[in-house]
């Protein structure tokens, strides 16, 4: 498979709480997020969620806060402990994607000691 990512991935232990955005149903959604990064987010989820659909998002970060963040579903993958997602930021702050990037530099820092 081509690597698409346009940024480095990280895990992130967290989850999230997410809304569909379009008129849908207003069911809040949690979902575990497996990897990160200031252009996206990767995800699992027991739910099955709509590809290209807006979904309102709360990520809680390492350092304990919470970004609110609109996120796109572009990739669906079915498994067998549900539903693995791959989602890009619509339109997110560039402070907030900078605090993705810092820790995305931290840790990658922290693996070439």
């Amino acid at each position: 498979m081509q690597e698409r990512r346009k940024a480095n991935r990280r895990e992130l232990a967290s989850k999230l709480v997410v809304k569909r955005l379009d008129g849908g149903r207003q069911e809040d959604v949690e979902i575990e997020i497996v990897d990160v990064s200031k252009s996206g987010i990767g995800f699992r989820c027991g739910q099955l969620l709509g590809i290209g659909t807006v979904y309102e998002a709360f990520l809680r970060i390492w350092t304990q806060e919470v970004i609110h963040a609109f996120l796109e579903i572009v990739r669906i993958e079915k498994k067998n402990e549900g539903f693995h997602y791959g989602a890009i930021f619509i339109g997110m702050p560039a402070t907030d994607a900078s605090r993705i990037e810092v820790y995305d530099t931290v840790e990658t820092l922290k693996q070439g000691r």
